[in-house]
């Protein structure tokens, strides 16, 4: 009998197990972020096990291939690495890291989208005049990006499909389509070059020693707005181009500028206190972010039900009872994406060192400009074969030579990786911002990333590895 199949009869008790598991892996994990607890990184190690354990059924195939993979992994890891239980217990822990910060930014995702400011917000930036509709789409891709992360691409996506469904032009139609969503996915792509909120600080920093997001913030921030520059000109260029043979007519344009408001005041206020709460614990910017988030996240339900204290209450706790038994259980299948990428990464990344730990020592004397632009190349290169962005910086990261020896600042490392982490998305057509754009622009994932995305990530890329040395020269802290 397949193991898999052998679980069918499991769901119910899946279900419950799950609702357990979850939240205590979150407590656990952010206990340990805090407090640096080696018994609560354990704790959330074994959880994870038996989460990983009871989530064998109703899987896609894709989903048992990954873990498959990472059974034989540890199998081999068993075989000939004399401390795999150690590596073990790492590449589990890594894993909880990944799926407490993924849950923690849904709880999020959870109150904005019950918010109707925030469906207004985007309703308003996506209906703006053709000649700065671009702008307004790329700056409502990388605000919301921050506060709903691939929801952001759902929302204003969807918004900008079912404007342009109301040209009557096929062409005309098509065209405004894509300019629509590549400007929510290009402004997307450039907020996870920076922002603490992203998966791609919190792993890059927890990876590679001795980082900081206050020390690679500023040369960031720079790579976002280098992206966003690229896709404004890749724009103007295009436009240009069919503007004389093709009429793109204005939408007609709901709310005013005081409708940012409450997208301006959730971006400052929660930026706000996490950066706050940095100075004044002295920790890092991910541990803050898994426990800023959820609070914040349920004074925001709080205040969308304001009316009486009986309805705050009691809409409050069902919002957080409805996440907790449902929205947790129906993300299973992103969680075992995500906590398998980082054990696969981990565990593939200690095998490599055994196994060619002095044919790559080569490395070392390579000149570190070249390692930081292979770095934003590698990570591209990597999602074209279909390596998720997560697996990639686990699989890569303890691979780079110590920023110690290639005599760099370590957050030069952190730039390098979040640039080539932003590229990777746009371009590689495996990624869930590719995805999301291909289904909503009625195109290949494969087309999406390489045709409409192509010479973006060349020129994006080009640029990139150019500003990375700069960085790293004068910038970088």
């Amino acid at each position: 009998m397949n193991i898999f199949n052998s679980y069918q009869n499991t769901e119910p008790k899946f279900r419950t197990i799950t609702t357990l598991i979850m939240p205590l892996v979150m407590v656990s994990v952010i206990m340990a972020e805090w407090s640096g607890s080696y018994i609560s990184y354990v704790i959330s190690a074994l959880l994870i096990l038996l989460y990983l354990s009871m989530s064998l059924n109703d899987l896609s195939l894709s989903r048992k291939l990954f873990i498959v993979l990472g059974s034989i992994l540890t199998l081999v890891s068993i075989l000939v690495l004399p401390d795999w239980t150690k590596v073990s217990i790492e590449a589990l822990t890594k894993s909880t890291f990944v799926a407490t910060f993924f849950l923690s930014l849904c709880c999020l995702r959870k109150a904005a989208s019950s918010s109707p400011a925030m469906e207004k917000c985007g309703r308003y930036l996506a209906e703006q005049k053709t000649s700065i509709r671009y702008l307004t789409l790329t700056f409502g891709g990388h605000m919301f990006g921050v506060i709903l992360s691939f929801g952001s691409i759902s929302l204003l996506g969807s918004l900008a499909e079912k404007g342009s469904s109301e040209i009557k032009d096929p062409d005309s139609r098509a065209l405004n389509r894509k300019a629509m969503l590549l400007a929510v996915q290009r402004g997307f792509v450039a907020m996870t070059c920076w922002s603490p909120l992203t998966f791609s600080i919190a792993i890059t920093t927890s990876v590679i020693p001795n980082t900081t997001w206050t020390g690679a913030a500023l040369s960031c921030i720079i790579s976002a707005i280098i992206l966003i520059t690229v896709g404004w000109f890749l724009d103007y260029v295009a436009t240009r181009k069919v503007k004389s043979r093709m009429q793109i007519p204005d939408l007609k344009t709901s709310g005013t500028w005081h409708t940012l408001i409450p997208l301006a005041f959730i971006f400052i206020t929660l930026l706000g206190i996490i950066f706050t709460l940095m100075n004044y614990t002295n920790l890092n910017a991910v541990p803050v972010v898994m426990f800023v988030v959820p609070i914040y996240s349920i004074i925001w339900i709080a205040y969308q039900n304001t009316g009486n204290t009986k309805k705050i209450i009691y809409n409050t706790a069902h919002r957080v009872d409805e996440f907790i038994n449902e929205d947790i259980y129906n993300y299973k299948q992103e969680l075992i994406v995500l906590i398998m990428a980082a054990f696969i990464g981990i565990m593939g990344s200690s095998l490599i060192n055994h196994f060619a730990g002095e044919s790559i020592s080569f490395l070392n004397g390579i000149p570190a400009p070249i390692i930081l632009i292979a770095i934003v190349w590698i990570m591209p290169v990597c999602g074209q074969i279909g390596m998720n962005p997560i697996l990639a910086v686990y699989m890569i990261g303890p691979l780079i030579p110590s920023a110690e020896i290639m005599g760099i600042p370590p957050n030069s490392v952190i730039v390098a990786l979040c640039a080539g982490w932003a590229i990777t998305g746009i371009s590689s057509p495996f990624t869930a911002s590719t995805l999301l754009i291909a289904k909503l622009g009625r195109v290949t994932p494969h087309y999406a990333g390489l045709n409409w995305n192509g010479l973006f990530t060349i020129i994006g890329g080009v640029l990139l590895s150019i500003w990375v040395i700069i960085a790293n020269e004068f910038v970088v802290i």
